[in-house]
């Protein structure tokens, strides 16, 4: 065996030439010089295996925009060849374009590889995926595969699935402006314009730009006035919205009075004056002016120079003169005193004999209201004599408080029902010291009237006005408007009373003892409508009761009154869902939050008692009140709806034929709103409404119509189903909200009409109507009492609005209102009630057992089964109490 193998020794030394015979190794090198033998292995290592294909460059996604192609690019080393492979097909090799290189690091061959995507391959492309490609590279060593890049159409809609919104909110308020861009391919971007100025949160820290795209803006500044513009931008095009213009508005405020000026007087009695200004801060951008009067008066007295003198020399002789003129002053007031106190008794005389010489009308229906409120009636129209000509007739209930016995009037057999003799009758002498006082709703002003005037039911109403002129009135009184339907009101007094507005399930419930002691109001209660109103709702927040008005605002109550309103937030569910807050509109109609449920401190104002379809608030200030709700994390919040379908009524004498399904809240008053609605139009309701779940998802509510005879009948809807965008559910301010389904019949013989109506929420809950009807047959209107919505008097005035008597409310407060070591007192009638959520807020309370009875009172208004008070109290231990209600009550 021979073999020849050069060496260098360590690299530096001259090269060896190693000769290997039969195992011999014979060393040389290229000198003459010979080394030590060297011995070397009998077999060598074979070149290294050529590695997989490894990408450098890989296709990216891309958009195509109007008509240009995009360039998809990829690389690979080592690559003898690669090829696109596009939705699991090769491309030409023709539609290649290959570039090789050679990498100087590794020595190895790159290859690049391109390729052109047109609009029309991507249009073509048939099925739900989006057209894809990869790159495939090969090498001796095998195949490697690039990730996919998908090729899109891009695009970007003209019209915001939401627009902000102009608002004129008080400085320092929180303002939400929301923006959703329109649908597009890539998603659009969003971004702020203040002024055509881009806003910069960075930059300005009271400023945010949520996730959402809505524009917060934290304390609004007077600099914050400006319009604001939601710009939508991406690949393809920029689209601007409406300009919403925000107007940071100051409400005025008082400065500090001025001292006192001098008297007016010089001698006697005269005036003093002080004075402030509406400047702290002055109202600016159409905020309110101060209320009340920039000045104010008081008298004063200061003393006369000569009557000082007079006393400190009244020994003295009086100058000449000076005693003729003291005399005939003395004289001269004497006389004019005495013509005053003629004139006022010729004029009261001749005031009580003008109502003493004829028939007047039944005072005693006024006088004894609170008594006897089922003989009210409506004051006369022929009264010759009304106090006030031009004051409205007021057909409201009235009610008194009285100070000295009272009796009966007895009318006999023959006498006619609207007139008494009073020219003989002494019945009313008992009454020496009566005085009524009459409040107006809008000015709380009163009149005390003298016993000796003889007041009709007409007249006594025509004081409602007096004092109102030249007065700035409530707020309310010209903001809102009182529909038939929408509203209620009466006159109350220290009796109490309460007011229901029927079939919509908001009452107020006005205590004994609430009015002061002979004082009389008159009461409202108002549904403000829907477009009428600003609603309580901020952000994600949604309403949940209608906005409900109750006055006049400013009373003064002496204890709480309880307002019920229905909601449509669903409760049943094992953990809390809600977070609910009682909100409260201002003079400005701006909202404030008055309580957030579960959060009550001392110093909140109300009380909140929640039911599954309603709630109470005891509330101790009259004005404006709605509630609203937000989903309480982690759980999605429900609301409660009502799906209402209504068709024209029979018989129909057109080929045309429209259903209309309306989506509402489930309260009595939206029922009723729609019912309203439609029975205006024409419509009847074919079936009693359905409920449905309507969740927190951000799904829309989807409608369609199927199963149509279309041998007879066709559908005007070109699209398969009809959706309502779920904001405009979710938020509530959009009353009342549905879709119509347009069908036409082949003939007008057609009459009979079946068919299926699918309401659903994406994701969600749904409800179907199969409907069969004869479009000419005449039914009579089916119009089903929502739940709640009990048909109850408008207005119930003194003791018989309550169902427990006064004898057993007073003997229940006095056994419970005083605290037990035993802890059976007012405490344990809450808890067996249900009404101990917040202990404190009746604790609070003069007597926390009578605030309780008047909550139980609003709960039970519809039912009001004593049985349930007395078995409450039978489980307390208190015997004596029960004797008191078996004897007194009814139960």
């Amino acid at each position: 065996m021979l073999s020849v193998r050069m060496q260098r020794d360590q690299g530096i030394g001259p090269l060896v030439l190693l000769l290997v015979v039969g195992g011999y190794v014979v060393s040389g090198t290229e000198s003459s010089d010979y080394s030590e033998a060297v011995v070397l292995p009998d077999s060598f290592p074979s070149a290294p295996a050529e590695p997989l294909p490894e990408f450098l460059l890989e296709p990216e996604d891309a958009f195509i925009v109007k008509n240009r192609p995009v360039q998809l690019r990829c690389q690979a080393s080592p690559a003898t060849q690669i090829y696109f492979k596009c939705n699991g097909e090769w491309v030409n090799q023709n539609d290649h374009v290959t570039r090789e290189s050679l990498d100087q690091i590794t020595g190895l061959v790159l290859r690049e590889v391109d390729i052109s995507v047109s609009r029309t391959q991507v249009e073509e492309l048939f099925g739900l995926e989006d057209y894809w490609c990869q790159c495939v590279a090969w090498s001796s060593a095998g195949t490697t595969k690039s990730n996919r890049a998908y090729v899109r159409i891009a695009y970007l809609r003209k019209n915001f699935e939401q627009e902000p919104l102009g608002r004129e909110v008080r400085l320092e308020q929180e303002v939400l402006l929301q923006c959703r861009p329109p649908e597009g391919m890539p998603v659009a971007e969003v971004d702020w314009l203040k002024n055509e100025d881009a806003i910069d949160p960075s930059q300005d820290s009271n400023f945010l730009i949520t996730i959402d795209h809505d524009l917060i803006i934290k304390q609004a500044r007077l600099s914050d006035t400006a319009n604001y513009t939601c710009v939508a931008r991406n690949v393809v095009a920029k689209r601007r919205s409406s300009t919403a213009t925000l107007i940071v508005y100051v409400s005025g405020g008082w400065s500090s009075w001025t001292e006192w000026s001098e008297c007016n007087a010089r001698c006697g009695r005269g005036w003093q004056r002080r004075t402030r200004s509406c400047t702290n801060p002055a109202p600016l951008n159409g905020g309110a002016f101060c209320e009340g009067l920039p000045f104010q008066r008081v008298t004063c007295t200061t003393l006369c120079p000569d009557k000082k003198i007079s006393i400190e020399h009244a020994s003295h002789p009086l100058a000449p003169g000076t005693g003729v003129a003291v005399y005939a002053g003395l004289v001269g007031a004497v006389l004019l005193c005495v013509i005053l106190v003629l004139c006022v008794g010729v004029l009261a005389y001749r005031r009580r004999c003008r109502h003493l010489h004829g028939d007047i009308t039944d005072s005693s229906s006024a006088l004894t209201a609170a008594f006897h409120p089922g003989n009210y009636k409506p004051p006369r129209q022929d009264n010759t004599h009304p106090l006030h000509p031009s004051a409205p007739p007021d057909l409201t209930a009235t009610a008194g408080a009285f100070r000295s016995p009272l009796f009966s009037l007895q009318q006999g057999v023959n006498d006619s029902p609207h007139k008494i003799p009073m020219t003989t009758s002494p019945l009313l002498d008992p009454l020496p010291s009566l005085k009524i006082k009459v409040y107006n709703a809008s000015t709380l002003s009163s009149l005390e009237l003298p016993a000796d005037m003889c007041l009709g039911d007409g007249e006594i109403l025509s004081l409602k006005s007096v004092g109102t002129m030249g007065r700035e009135r409530d707020y309310h009184s010209h903001t809102l408007s009182r529909e038939p339907g929408l509203s209620t009101s009466a006159t109350l007094g220290n009796l109490g009373g309460r007011l229901t507005i029927p079939n919509t399930g908001v009452s107020l419930l006005v205590p004994p003892g609430t009015i002061p002691q002979g004082k009389f109001y008159e009461m409202y209660l108002i549904i403000n409508k829907w477009d009428k109103t600003t609603l309580p709702s901020e952000g994600s927040q949604t309403v949940l009761s209608p906005v409900v008005s109750c006055g006049p605002s400013g009373m003064l109550l002496n204890r709480p009154v309880v307002l019920t309103l229905p909601h449509c937030a669903q409760l049943d569910t094992p953990t809390p869902d809600w977070t609910l807050t009682l909100k409260t509109q201002t003079h400005q109609g701006a909202w404030e939050e008055v309580l957030t449920v579960g959060e009550e401190t001392l110093s909140s104002p109300c009380y909140l008692q929640l039911e599954e379809e309603c709630c109470h608030v005891l509330m101790e200030q009259l004005g404006t009140y709605g509630l609203v709700g937000q989903s309480c994390p982690p759980q999605p919040a429900c609301k409660r709806l009502q799906l209402a379908l209504f068709a024209p009524r029979a018989p129909c004498l057109s080929l045309d034929y429209s259903l209309r399904i309306y989506c509402i809240h489930d309260t009595p008053h939206a029922f009723k709103e729609v019912l309203d609605l439609e029975r205006s139009l024409g419509g009847v309701l074919l079936e009693d409404p359905k409920p449905l779940l309507f969740k927190d998802s951000y799904h829309n509510l989807r409608l369609s119509i199927h199963d149509i005879p279309h041998t007879h009948w066709r559908s005007k809807l070109l699209a398969k189903y009809q959706e309502i965008p779920f904001y405009h559910i979710w938020s509530g301010s959009q009353r009342p909200l549905h879709c119509t389904f347009s069908l036409e019949r082949g003939s007008l013989a057609v009459s009979q009409l079946t068919c299926k109506i699918c309401v659903r929420q994406v994701e969600g809950e749904g409800q179907i109507f199969q409907l069969h009807t004869d479009i000419q047959e005449t039914l009579p209107p089916h119009s089903p009492l929502p739940s709640g919505g009990t048909c109850l008097p408008s207005s119930q005035v003194g003791p018989y609005a309550f169902r427990l008597p006064d004898s057993i409310r007073q003997k229940i407060c006095a056994s419970l209102d005083a605290p037990s070591a035993r802890g059976c007192d007012w405490r344990l009638l809450a808890r067996s009630l249900g009404f101990d959520r917040y202990l404190n807020y009746f604790a609070t309370k003069p007597s926390p057992t009578g605030v309780l009875l008047d909550l139980w009172e609003a709960c039970h208004q519809a039912d009001a089964d004593l049985v349930s008070l007395a078995t409450a109290l039978e489980e307390m231990g208190k015997s004596e109490v029960l004797v008191v209600m078996t004897t007194d009550g009814d139960c």
